[in-house]
């Protein structure tokens, strides 16, 4: 990319950065308000300037289309979100997007021109910040998410999935039709910052992802006995947070005996009741996720688990329930395409190393539509979902730089693609 490519870029992602940004400079564009639904109108504003039609589907996902010279063929995709986290950074899921619109221009200002039509999209909800479940529009794409677990999201207002849809003209009702075919797609890419520390330690210029972790998520309660703090001996305590201390560094121990595989998993969430000082806790709920590429691994983690708590129910005279909210499969990625990016960036002096995605991203659900690419570029500090999250415009340059001339090879060329979808089943 020229200087003036690089310049136009930065100021684009300094645009699109002001619609949510806060006093201590953290980005906030919770899915479906209004903030998120500004940078939706600047997104699709610059698109049309640059000749792509633009639509919106039933989801609230921006699908931008530069038509190609033969424009029944199927896509060549790209994209992320333009959504945040409260309090997020400049470059989660807005990169993605804003490389896309930055290869459109490009390409017009070359007069290039591409055989299949190049698409970009911007996926709506895909952060879990609001509903609790996170990329909502791309799993609607791909026919993943149905009406009736929609039905039930609520945010933390008390605001539904539907009425937070309405709120923006939009009907759940019609969110079938956001599913799109598998023949309509030849591949998508989606270009994010790592969100991790890997690429920056080991001065590589690119990530390429070889697969994509899944969460297990499941809800623990641990109940006891409320009594006087003072005047219960220990012995004769049944104290619910003491229970629920030993399953959070039980739950340490048994992904560390996991780590070979890239297995992780934390404890997010606690809430004490009473939450009293003089008060032994009488109820504890804890949120839990168990994370990797290997459901063998994953699996290993919750036997642990749930091995802990039936010794602690007999030990301590606990009640203790669990309650899995989710388990979704890891993602294989598409092996030519990696096999392909790998050898542009030898081609282009890129620096890269293959890489599993510890988190998940729409690429994930697209899988299921179509072979994909996962592109990552360094994030200082391994920091995300923050405030300073950062990535220098050098760094994000190389990324769009390799990410335009896979696409426009892609779009132009007749690289062989072999297999419509990722594999989603493991094995050690």
């Amino acid at each position: 990319m020229n200087d003036l490519e690089i310049t136009r870029l930065e100021s684009t992602l300094e645009e699109i950065n002001k619609i949510g940004a806060s006093e201590n400079k953290g980005i906030t564009r919770l899915a479906y308000t209004k903030e998120h639904w500004k940078a939706n109108e600047y997104f699709i504003r610059k698109c049309k300037e640059e000749g792509m039609s633009v639509r919106m589907d039933p989801c609230g996902n921006i699908i931008a289309r530069r038509e190609g010279r033969e424009p029944h063929l199927p896509v060549v995709a790209c994209g992320s979100h333009l959504d945040t986290v409260q309090e997020g950074g400049k470059y989660d899921g807005t990169l993605g997007v804003v490389a896309g619109l930055e290869i459109i221009r490009s390409l017009n200002k070359k007069g290039i021109t591409t055989r299949n039509p190049i698409e970009i999209i911007s996926f709506a909800c895909e952060e879990s910040a609001r509903f609790g479940v996170s990329t909502i529009g791309s799993k609607a794409m791909a026919g993943k998410i149905s009406h009736e677990s929609l039905e039930k999201l609520k945010d933390k207002d008390g605001i539904s999935f539907r009425e937070a849809l309405a709120g923006v003209g939009l009907d759940l009702e019609g969110i079938g039709a956001a599913h799109r075919s598998r023949n309509e797609f030849k591949v998508f890419f989606e270009l994010h910052i790592e969100q991790g520390p890997l690429l920056e330690n080991s001065s590589v210029q690119v990530g390429l992802a070889t697969g994509i972790a899944a969460p297990t998520r499941l809800e623990v309660t641990i109940r006891g006995k409320a009594s006087h703090s003072g005047t219960t001996p220990m012995n004769m305590r049944k104290d619910a947070l003491i229970g629920a201390a030993e399953i959070i560094t039980g739950l340490e121990k048994a992904a560390l005996a996991e780590q070979g595989h890239g297995t992780v998993a934390t404890a997010g969430v606690c809430h004490v009741h009473p939450g009293a000082m003089n008060v032994v806790p009488d109820f504890v709920s804890l949120k839990l996720e168990i994370r990797g590429t290997v459901i063998q691994s994953r699996q290993a983690v919750l036997d642990r688990l749930f091995k802990l708590i039936y010794e602690l129910e007999e030990q301590r005279g606990l009640e203790i329930a669990t309650n899995i909210l989710s388990d979704e499969d890891p993602v294989i990625l598409d092996k030519h395409v990696l096999s392909y990016v790998s050898s542009r960036c030898d081609n282009l002096g890129i620096t890269y190393q293959n890489m599993m995605s510890g988190a998940g991203h729409d690429a994930m659900n697209m899988a299921q539509l179509c072979p994909v690419g996962l592109i990552f570029i360094p994030s200082k500090d391994g920091l995300s979902h923050h405030k300073d999250e950062y990535s220098s415009i050098e760094q994000i340059a190389i990324g769009v730089s390799l990410l335009e001339h896979v696409m426009v090879q892609y779009a132009d060329t007749d690289i062989e693609i072999i297999g419509a979808n990722a594999d989603t089943k493991n094995v050690i």
